[in-house]
């Protein structure tokens, strides 16, 4: 008896392309058969090796032995066939599953090649549209700094000089109009402002600074610090630009920013301001022009506002000097600045010199006003309150000076 055991998976037609679950499920199948027919041929060595124990006749004894040969040679193919399927099934599982994964390897790598290129032109895309997006915003920069100007120049417009015998809106008080000239000289006509131009030496603060002092008057008191600084610095940068730093209208303009910084009780930056504008009017001006007396004067009412009334006593003084010897010893302003400078003592306690200083304004005002002039009234009272005898310090409300032009 001869049995033929066929590899699995061969059909004759060559191997089928198969899955990996389907090569085990066949394999399985095989191996199941073979340990089946294992089975039965074990079986049937069984029986003949019975029949052979109980057979007598010679005869019948070497067929038994021929047939028990034969299902021995188809054990050993048997045995051979389930050592041989299961391993090689594997390895066709193996290698059909590593091909699948190259298939989807391949596949994978077409897709980042694509996913690849149409990232490529995403970027493209992006960088042109920032490109676009930066040039608008440059364009939307240029068109909002355009219109600031016009807003701007709209706005100095509304603060024109007025018309001839249209009243002019009344200034706060220890604010920004320590700057210009009080309306009692503007009212003076274009002979005093020629000769007080021709007093200090040729300089006039132009027109569009003084209408620029008006609109930011007009801002800090109301509070709106946050229009009145980008105005100030805006015509700053306009004036370095066009005249450089060292100008004595760049010098006006700090003072311009310097106490609207004051008046938001930012002190340090005010301070720096004003010594840069000092250095500026003293550079170009000279030392003793009315414009650094301004500058001076200035410093020493933030000082006084800080407290520093040591540091604060001789720039006032100094001052004081500048204007007496330009406008003279009866000048008003002249008393005022003695004013401020017996505030620095009061609250020094130097009473002897409080006292000289607001007699000495006290006879300037009367001299100039009348015992009528409210000046006059107010210094006596500040008079009394100097006095040697009281020891309280004095609130730092300084006089404003009306020649404080810049």
């Amino acid at each position: 008896m001869s049995v033929q055991v066929a590899a699995p998976g061969g059909t004759g037609l060559g191997p089928e392309r198969l899955s990996p679950e389907e090569l085990v499920r066949q394999t399985r199948q095989v191996v199941q058969g073979l340990e089946a027919l294992r089975a039965e041929h074990h079986g049937l060595a069984r029986h003949l090796a019975e029949a052979l124990a109980g057979q007598g006749l010679v005869a019948g004894l070497e067929l038994l032995e021929e047939k028990q040969q034969v299902v021995s040679h188809s054990l050993e193919a048997i045995e051979l066939g389930l050592g041989e399927a299961q391993p090689r099934q594997v390895l066709l599982a193996l290698s059909a599953h590593v091909g699948a994964l190259e298939a989807e390897k391949q596949r994978l790598r077409a897709q980042a090649r694509r996913l690849a290129q149409e990232n490529s032109w995403l970027r493209e895309e992006l960088e042109e549209t920032q490109r676009r997006l930066r040039a608008s915003e440059e364009a939307v920069a240029q068109l909002e700094e355009e219109k600031g100007h016009l807003e701007f120049l709209g706005q100095l417009r509304q603060y024109d000089p007025p018309a001839e015998g249209q009243p002019e809106a009344p200034l706060r008080r220890d604010s920004l109009v320590s700057l210009f000239p009080s309306e009692e000289e503007e009212r003076k006509g274009p002979e005093a402002a020629g000769a007080a131009a021709a007093q200090q030496g040729g300089y006039e603060i132009p027109a569009r600074l003084r209408t620029l002092h008006n609109l930011v008057i007009q801002y800090a008191g109301q509070g709106r610090y946050e229009v009145a600084v980008p105005l100030c610095r805006q015509a700053l940068e306009d004036l370095e630009r066009s005249s450089g730093h060292c100008h004595p209208d760049v010098a006006t303009m700090l003072n311009i920013l310097a106490l609207v910084y004051r008046d938001q009780n930012k002190y340090k930056e005010a301070t720096d301001l004003l010594h840069d504008a000092l250095q500026i009017r003293e550079q170009t001006l000279g030392p003793e022009h009315p414009a650094v007396a301004a500058t001076l004067n200035n410093l020493a009412v933030l000082y006084g506002k800080r407290g520093r009334y040591r540091e604060a006593e001789p720039l006032c003084q100094r001052a004081l000097e500048i204007r007496e010897k330009v406008l003279g010893a009866d000048h008003p302003d002249v008393a005022k600045q003695l004013n401020n400078l017996a505030l620095l003592c009061q609250n020094q306690g130097k009473f002897e010199e409080v006292e000289q200083h607001y007699a000495r304004a006290l006879s300037i005002y009367e001299a100039l006003g009348g015992p009528h002039d409210p000046n006059v009234a107010k210094t006596k009272n500040n008079l009394h309150t100097g006095h040697g005898h009281i020891r309280k310090p004095a609130s730092w409300w300084p006089e404003n000076s009306s020649s404080e032009k810049s």
